[in-house]
């Protein structure tokens, strides 16, 4: 679960930086324009991940005050 919620939270931040340099949203584009289910779907999934990896800062301080 963690690594799959890595690999999701990068590839949101490839997309945001393609957004923010080129001003083109990859996700939007493939799936159909941003309002799209599809595209809806992925920034949600992307968005969970990215609220999964913040417990990866809490569990490294947990590992490293229980050692």
């Amino acid at each position: 679960m963690d690594t799959v919620a890595l690999i999701l939270s990068i590839i949101g931040c490839l997309n945001w930086g393609l957004v923010g340099i080129f001003q083109f949203d990859l996700v939007a584009w493939l799936f159909g324009g941003v309002g799209s289910l599809f595209s809806r779907l992925v920034y949600t999934i992307v968005g969970l991940a990215g609220l999964w990896c913040i417990s990866f800062l809490f569990r490294r301080k947990a590992m490293v005050e229980g050692e």
